[in-house]
């Protein structure tokens, strides 16, 4: 793991397209600013494992190819 120092207002450049800023410093928290195109998927991490906890258990539930059919002719 890369492990940076930054200060308020100062940024860390991801690849050419992603950009982070410390945008607030409160006691204990720190807010970020993240800038990067829409089709970046960006999640904090309890939210990103319910994700994918929530697929996993998708793909465990077995569907009906006439159930699929209905929703897809609307």
């Amino acid at each position: 793991m890369l492990v940076l120092t930054r200060k308020l207002g100062e940024s860390i450049a991801i690849d050419d397209h992603i950009k982070i800023v410390v945008v607030q410093i409160k006691g204990k928290q720190v807010r970020l600013g993240i800038q990067a195109p829409k089709e970046t998927k960006i999640h904090r991490e309890e939210v990103y494992a319910a994700i994918q906890d929530q697929n996993k258990e998708a793909v465990k539930t077995p569907v009906a190819m006439e159930q699929v059919s209905k929703v897809l002719k609307g």
